[in-house]
């Protein structure tokens, strides 16, 4: 029975090598192969030692034809890769050549899901607040004691050139504040000279003229080669800021603001926060995001404004401080402004002035027209951390009919800030409004 299967396995791996024409290249069976397999196993299953025999045959065969059918073949096909790949590669310089590299920022935005990660969880603490409810009520419902007295507030801002919004705000926090600390400087953060706004509308801040505390900081208007970035320009601002902060008479315990102009804290968070005790030496305020106007609400917020129970060692910032914020306390209204002069001033002067790629981002009718559709000025995507986020957050900002909850300045002087309210998005064109200061 054995050497019969031998005999036919002999004439298969025959069959098989005279059909290819690789008989000679192919080793014979060797009989040495049936050792490689025990005894036992032999004896009783000799089809063991025939498939062993066979698929190495077989085996042979295969590579033995591979290599001599694909030979000649193998050189047409690296010929073929390296063309693709040339092919592939002239198309990746095109791609970034034309889309990867002017759109850049774009394209950087898209992928910060990726790059990116949001900062640590905050602790955000419930807010309470409803009229005609007492202070003892309302600090009792924060976990907090209502003090005897209020403490003394003062606000701290840096301001270019948020004139409106900086009546607004001060309209708003004036009952509430001890001394408005106001600190502008005579050039950009991209070192152009700039002329002092507040100091040429100080007519308009008559209400509060005995509150003020105003400075101003002396930039350095770039030279050719200088290399100091907006940023830094703005940091040193911020720092010269504590000074005036000193001079303005503040006491260990008083409450110290920390904000932009155009972050406005509310009535009710200030006199929260003034009026009881035990709050945290350092909280940041949630404040909600508009665009434009109070028209154009964004979903997300806004945090890094803050408020200290001073000490001597507090340090004027516009960054994190504290794990806790003090949820819906306020309002951040970006690029609210009455002429369409402003809001160029603004794009070219601030520390994101970078973002302005193309001159026709400045025309005045393409300005005009984002505004009303609530789009970006600077053809940017959203600012997110999930491509869920992001996709949801893509396009224009949906338009609110509502205005309530806005600053109660804004609400009793509406007929001179309509622009900022639903409904106002034209703008005054004022070509001469750099000529004016």
């Amino acid at each position: 029975m054995l050497k019969k299967g031998k005999s036919i396995m002999s004439q298969a791996n025959s069959s098989v090598l005279e059909e290819f024409n690789l008989g000679a290249s192919c080793p014979s069976p060797d009989p040495r192969y049936r050792y490689h397999i025990p005894e036992t196993y032999y004896r009783q299953s000799e089809v063991i030692y025939l498939s062993n025999t066979f698929f190495l045959q077989l085996r042979c065969v295969c590579e033995t034809t591979i290599e001599n059918m694909a030979r000649r073949p193998l050189r047409y096909s690296r010929r073929a890769i390296s063309i693709r790949a040339f092919v592939v590669l002239v198309l990746l310089a095109l791609l970034s050549l034309f889309v990867i590299i002017p759109h850049y920022e774009k394209v950087v935005y898209f992928l910060r899901p990726i790059w990116d990660k949001p900062p640590e969880s905050f602790d955000y603490l419930p807010h309470y607040y409803a009229e005609n409810v007492s202070m003892a009520t309302i600090c009792k419902l924060h976990g907090w004691s209502v003090r005897s007295r209020p403490r003394r507030v003062y606000d701290a801002i840096i301001f270019s050139n948020e004139i409106d919004l900086l009546e607004v705000r001060l309209g708003e926090l004036n009952p509430l504040i001890t001394k408005f600390v106001i600190l502008e400087a005579n050039t950009t953060f991209t070192a152009k000279p700039k002329p002092l706004f507040f100091t040429k509308n100080r007519h308009r801040f008559a209400f509060a003229e005995g509150k003020i505390t105003h400075g101003v900081f002396p930039g350095r208007i770039a030279s050719d080669g200088s290399k100091t970035h907006p940023f830094d320009r703005e940091a040193a601002q911020r720092r010269a800021m504590n000074k005036l902060i000193r001079k303005s008479g503040i006491s260990p315990n008083d409450l110290l603001i920390m904000s932009d102009a155009d972050e406005i804290p509310s009535r009710s968070a200030v006199r929260l926060l003034q009026w009881c005790d035990g709050i945290p030496d350092v909280i940041h305020l949630e404040l909600k995001n508009y665009m434009y106007s109070f028209e154009f609400p964004l979903e997300s917020g806004n945090w890094k404004p803050a408020v200290h129970v001073y000490r001597p060692w507090t340090v004027y910032k516009h960054s994190r401080q504290s794990d806790y914020v003090l949820s819906n306390a306020g309002w951040h209204c970006s690029f609210c402004f009455r002429t369409i002069q402003e809001f160029v001033f603004k794009m070219t002067a601030y520390s994101h002035a970078d973002r302005v790629k193309r001159s026709d981002f400045l025309d005045v009718s393409r300005i005009q027209k984002i505004i009303c559709q609530g789009d970006d000025l600077y053809d940017m995507l959203p600012e997110e951390y999930s491509f869920r986020e992001l996709f949801k957050r893509m396009g224009s900002i949906p338009r609110s009919t509502s205005a309530v909850h806005v600053p109660a300045y804004l609400l009793e002087n509406a007929e001179k800030f309509k622009f900022l309210l639903p409904g106002g998005c034209l703008r005054q064109s004022d070509t001469e409004f750099l000529d004016r200061f």
